[in-house]
């Protein structure tokens, strides 16, 4: 995620900030341009800072506080290009409905910056009826004994329950299933990691590439998936997986190894638009040091220097949440193997050859 700043008085802003705190500019996402722009009233309409040349209007979302992304003015278009991926959105005329779609959809354009940043092919439902990708925000049925609805992927269309924006109840999932990191951004970075295999793996020619790194996708999982809950995960996995739900399938391989890889590629630009430098004063090994100042978007850098300025920084944002009394911000281990996976993802979202 990159920094921003109001174009009228400079103040640095948060992606998800609607009006300037310093000068009370409005402000909206262009995500054509990849910025958080002030906004000058134009009628109903509005002239970005970042933009004037350019007329815009605000998603239909915006009103019921759920986006803050734009639409330029003579589009037909009532949904912005985060927002028209919805499939289905819960009742809200329910307050306690309306509250946890708001953070469902902070975290889904929090997403979507980064595919869009990464040039992934984006179809809706209307585009592509079939394969198209689209949400369902599903709340559970009123009824105590009636079946919950399940997070996951489903041929594209992505269902998140809307049970999983409250705190409480995503931390009781988290300590019931042993996980030591569970997100609302971290559910869309994984299940769409799901959809990315169909199109980047399967649709893409890469099944045998991608075999030879991640294992055999023709494995039941169903079946694997009752062995995992039954026996958990192999003793090793942490040499070979980067959680310990990823060794469950193939398919979870790739899908937690895809999130990890926004998680560190997000991270590193925030890190770099700050200009973090990690220098520990009671060391001198090279692997705990690093200038953070690469754009790990672009592709450039090889995964192998991205991992290079990641550990030092998670080892000093691990020490900081400790010295705060929270838990470690990035709880996990990049072994060797995992960091060939996450060149496997890195090289493909970029177009290289992962023959």
């Amino acid at each position: 995620m990159r920094l921003f700043k109001c174009q009228n008085c400079g103040q640095l802003l948060y992606f998800e900030n609607t009006r300037c705190e310093a000068c009370g500019h409005p402000l909206g996402y262009l995500p054509w341009a990849m910025t958080l722009s002030a906004l000058d009233a134009d009628g109903d309409r509005f002239r970005p800072l970042a933009a004037p040349d350019r007329a815009v209007r605000l998603c239909d979302n915006a009103q019921e506080n759920a986006c803050n992304w734009m639409i330029p003015a003579d589009s037909d278009a009532t949904l912005c290009a985060a927002c028209r991926h919805n499939h289905t959105i819960p009742d809200l005329s329910l307050p306690e409905n309306l509250q946890r779609w708001q953070r469902l959809e902070a975290a889904k354009h929090h997403l979507f910056y980064s595919l869009l940043r990464l040039k992934l092919p984006l179809k809706t439902r209307i585009e592509d009826p079939e394969h198209g990708l689209a949400f369902d925000f599903l709340a559970d049925a009123p009824d105590p004994s009636a079946p919950k609805v399940m997070t996951g992927h489903d041929n594209g269309l992505i269902t998140i329950a809307l049970v999983e924006a409250d705190d409480a109840e995503r931390e009781r999932r988290r300590t019931q299933m042993h996980e030591p990191y569970r997100s609302l951004l971290g559910h869309f970075r994984h299940e769409v990691g799901h959809y990315f295999w169909d199109v980047l793996v399967r649709d893409g020619d890469k099944l045998e590439a991608c075999r030879a790194v991640f294992g055999d996708d023709t494995q039941d999982y169903n079946a694997a998936l009752q062995a995992h809950y039954e026996n958990g995960p192999p003793a090793d996995w942490q040499e070979h997986y980067v959680s310990q739900y990823a060794s469950t399938h193939a398919w979870e391989d790739w899908a937690e190894t895809w999130a990890h890889y926004l998680h560190i590629v997000d991270t590193l630009e925030m890190a770099s638009a700050f200009g973090i430098r990690v220098r520990p004063r009671l060391v001198k090994e090279e692997t705990l040091t690093a200038d953070i100042n690469l754009d790990p978007y672009r592709g450039k850098a090889s995964m192998q220097e991205i991992v290079d300025a990641w550990l030092p920084l998670t080892f000093a944002m691990n020490s900081l949440n400790r010295a705060m009394g929270q838990p470690d911000l990035y709880p996990f281990v990049l072994s060797p193997a995992v960091v060939a996976k996450l060149g496997f993802v890195h090289d493909l979202v970029h177009g290289r050859n992962t023959a």
